[in-house]
């Protein structure tokens, strides 16, 4: 509180005071209410709009790349020499002993026609041993049906097949039942390409929630796929896991000199790169669309304080001639203003964000009432929605909200600190 003769302080309670009753709806301002309405209602619909979109496409990149890199390698390791199997005992040693390696796996990977209860369907065929797979935490811990006893076991790794979910549902079989696995054996004969065919029993299924891997993907033990696809004496590549994938370009050259001579290395960013690029160009072009959603929701705010500041001419006469200053003013109209951008912005924040932590029943809860598939799986290659808050980029939107609030409060704030108070009193 001011004292007599002192000057009020900027912001002061009587500015604040003022800016507060200008923003309580009155008849004679109906129009200047509904406009403020629609512009509060209209930044906290961006906000919640951005961050919602956002949280969505970070948990997209996040569940897909836990997903891909889980089930797939961080560094691959190719080459004849140090994959032969005189070479592939001591290669793998000395890849297990470069820091940051947690697993290596020594893989063949084919693809091969599948037939299950009369129908077939192409698969990719992986070629793993026991130990490995249990070591793979994304299929080991994912077993629908069956289990992983008895794969790997027996003559040259035994004839038990592990399938994807997805992939054994398509073929119509389970746990226990016998699918013919068909692949090209590369030589040809009078009649064309021969094939190899060979029974096997599906052990187990297993589902990584990712329809794309699930649909498409098989394990057989590694000396089986050896004999299978013709590959005895070696295997195709090893595939190799990291403790932390983003240091995969780092780790490159390690792994290339414990390979040895002959090894070629690509880790998996070259590999899935064109993906995950077309992933970060869409999530910043949604970001800008979505940004310039918030401005155009904030330019209602100009409509509404141009509107107060023409049915307000003569208060701010009157408050101009008992010595308020261009700035108070300003400030008062100011406050208005940005009053219905921050709690705008701060509703959208707080939607947004219980919308994304509570986005599974809430999919839930719309597919039950609507009795459809929200999420297909088969489009979308995950089973759920995700959505994944990062506080820096939700803090981001925020400050995007409140400083196009405040710019779009500036125009009409300045045009009414500009109001001559004798031209405002002529006709009143």
């Amino acid at each position: 509180m001011s004292q007599p003769g002192q000057k009020a302080p900027p912001f002061g309670l009587w500015e604040r005071a003022v800016a507060w009753r200008y923003l309580r709806a009155r008849k004679k301002d109906a129009g200047v209410a509904l406009i403020s309405i629609l512009a509060f209602v209209g930044i906290g619909l961006a906000v919640f709009a951005l961050i919602v979109v956002m949280s969505v496409m970070n948990g997209f990149r996040t569940e897909l790349l836990s997903r891909i890199l889980g089930f797939n390698g961080h560094v691959y390791v190719a080459g004849a020499l140090p994959l032969s199997d005189a070479q592939l005992p001591e290669t793998l040693k000395r890849i297990r002993a470069v820091p940051g390696v947690t697993q290596a796996t020594a893989m063949i990977e084919g693809q091969a026609m599948i037939v299950g209860r009369g129908q077939i369907t192409g698969a990719i065929v992986r070629g793993v041993s026991a130990a490995d797979v249990k070591a793979t935490p994304i299929v080991s811990q994912n077993i629908k049906a069956g289990s992983l006893e008895g794969y790997g076991e027996g003559d040259y790794g035994g004839d038990m097949m592990l399938l994807g979910q997805r992939l054994a549902v398509s073929l119509g079989v389970g746990p226990g039942d016998a699918v013919s696995v068909i692949a090209p054996n590369g030589s040809s004969s009078a009649f064309g390409m021969s094939a190899t065919q060979k029974d096997y029993t599906v052990g187990g299924l297993f589902s990584v929630g990712m329809s794309e891997y699930d649909q498409a993907f098989a394990y057989m033990p590694l000396e089986q796929a050896q004999l299978f696809f013709g590959k005895e004496g070696g295997v195709d590549v090893i595939e190799i896991k990291l403790a932390d994938p983003d240091t995969a370009s780092e780790a490159k050259s390690a792994i290339l000199r414990a390979a040895g001579p002959g090894a070629s290395v690509q880790d998996w960013t070259e590999k899935n790169q064109s993906f995950f690029n077309a992933l970060q160009i869409e999530r910043n072009v949604m970001r800008l669309i979505l940004m310039c959603i918030v401005l155009i929701a904030a330019i209602n705010i100009v409509s509404s304080l141009i509107m107060l500041v023409k049915n307000k001419g003569r208060d701010i006469a009157i408050l101009r001639t008992m010595g308020a200053s261009r700035s108070g003013v300003l400030r008062i109209f100011f406050m208005a203003g940005a009053a219905i951008g921050v709690a705008g912005t701060a509703a959208g924040l707080v939607l947004g964000v219980l919308f994304c932590m509570n986005i599974a029943a809430i999919q839930g809860v719309v597919e039950s009432v609507t009795g459809a598939q929200v999420f297909n799986a088969d489009v979308y290659f995950l089973t759920h929605i995700p959505a994944r808050i990062e506080w820096h980029e939700v803090g981001l939107i925020v400050a995007w909200s409140l400083f196009a609030s405040f710019v779009a409060t500036l125009p009409p704030a300045l045009r009414a600190a500009r109001l001559d108070p004798v031209e405002a009193l002529r006709y009143e």
